[in-house]
């Protein structure tokens, strides 16, 4: 369990109020001139010690990130991209941080924006977190008032100006480089690459993009030192993260711990245990709607970080963890994210937009009991055409839940569907799509 002492959202529940005053009596804006006077060399170095990971759901390397970024400003100007698009379901801690501790996500904006050579920083929010931009926006306000952003900035000498972008709810606008397409008024569609946003990114210029909370959580690194970031977790599952729990359980919440608690300690001391008790569990997603899901007895002693996950098949994301109790039928419950991903492709590479749509319907077909044994093994082959062939990850996003299921769920689909998953069966595969198309 965190200790109180190691925890950076200290505000996380709105207790003690998100204005300036406020969040300076907590301890955020203190120092930030020296910090900055350490130099730019400094600051990536002490990133990287810390070994802090994007927390929007990649995993990548933040200071290794950073240290993409051009030394000197060239001919271009430079940015820093803050992603608060948060679309993945099951996921909102980004929100309670826009909402309730806003000023530690501005600082980290000044402080990141020096390191990268940025003097102007866009946030990008979702088109539905329109309160949570209105809080926001009062914030960034208060920190131009009190000249904490602005023309030299804290006394540091460093120009920063901060505007928000909205979106209009698109889900791949998620992605870094679909995200700059809709800042620049684009059709939110993922660019190829290379070349990499941190060179060619925003308006062509050179670009840092990174998730709320991964930016919220830099200043604290660095008055605290980076080795006390990575002295929390293990070895390249560092320091703290928000956890989002959802789902089936007693008391849905956001909590700030330590990377690598067990997943059943999160479940059961957070958030007031499964609906119907332990036993009544069936699966639990662990990272948002697009990671493969887990069954009980791997719930049981999964540790919650990246490599964890990764091991046992599966991703931490944004951890965003939806429990699913056996109340719920769990076919559906996959197909009802299909359907999702279906609808949210951006239709640009053809595996993912023909490839989320066959998932669709063959999943609601196997929820009615209508599919066959070759079907249920074409699936999967229709998850493997897709995860690895496109532009973005959005691909795999759609394709891991249903390899999930099927990897873990294929007797009850079998069993739904009156076959026998072990036995091989001459049957026919039933049409894919519309009859009519074939009779021409």
């Amino acid at each position: 369990m965190l200790r109180d002492e190691d925890r950076i959202f200290t505000n996380l529940y709105n207790d003690f109020g998100s204005d300036v005053d406020s969040s300076q009596k907590r301890g955020d804006w203190k120092d930030t001139k020296e910090i900055i006077s350490k130099g730019k060399e400094w600051i990536i170095n002490e990133i990287k010690l810390s070994e802090l990971r994007g927390r929007g759901g990649a995993g990548f390397p933040t200071g290794l990130k950073w240290s993409f970024a051009p030394k000197e400003i060239g001919s271009k100007q430079h940015y820093l991209v803050i992603n608060a698009d948060e679309s993945e379901p099951g996921t909102c801690k980004d929100r309670d941080i826009l909402r309730f501790e806003p000023q530690k996500l501005i600082e980290g904006c000044l402080i990141s924006s020096y390191a990268v050579n940025a003097h102007i920083c866009y946030i990008y929010i979702r088109g539905e977190y329109y309160n949570e931009g209105k809080k926001l926006q009062e914030a960034i306000d208060e920190a131009y008032k009190k000249e904490l952003i602005g023309k030299n900035a804290c006394g540091s000498g460093w120009d920063l100006d901060i505007h928000i972008h909205y979106g209009a709810g698109a889900y791949i606008c998620g992605e870094e480089t679909a995200l700059l397409e809709s800042i620049e008024g684009k059709k939110g569609q993922p660019r190829l690459k290379p070349p990499f946003p941190a060179l060619i990114g925003l308006y062509g210029c050179p670009t840092i993009v990174n998730n709320v909370e991964t930016i919220a959580v830099v200043p604290t690194i660095l008055r605290r030192g980076g080795k006390w970031f990575s002295s929390l977790g293990r070895s390249k599952n560092t320091g703290t993260k928000i956890y989002c729990i959802s789902g089936n359980v007693n008391n849905p919440c956001n909590v700030e711990e330590e990377m690598g608690i067990p997943l059943k300690d999160l479940i059961e001391k957070h958030a007031g245990g499964v609906i119907g008790g332990w036993d009544n569990l069936k699966a639990v997603i662990p990272g948002g709607s697009s990671m493969p899901l887990l069954p009980k007895q791997i719930c049981e002693t999964i540790k919650m970080d990246f490599d964890e996950c990764v091991e046992n098949k599966t991703g931490l994301g944004t951890a965003g963890i939806v429990v699913i109790n056996k109340d719920q039928d769990i076919i559906k419950c996959m197909a009802r994210i299909a359907r999702f991903y279906k609808h949210e492709s951006c239709g640009q590479c053809t595996p993912c937009r023909e490839g989320s749509g066959w998932m669709w319907r063959m999943l609601e077909r196997m929820a009615k009991g209508e599919a066959s044994r070759d079907e249920v093994d074409m699936l999967m082959d229709v998850t493997k055409q897709i995860e690895g062939h496109t532009i973005c990850a959005f691909g795999e996003g759609s394709a891991w839940p249903v390899q999930g299921l099927l990897r873990h769920f294929k007797k009850e689909v079998a069993k739904r569907n009156n076959f026998n998953p072990l036995v091989d069966k001459n049957r026919n595969i039933p049409y894919l799509v519309d009859q009519h198309l074939l009779d021409k």
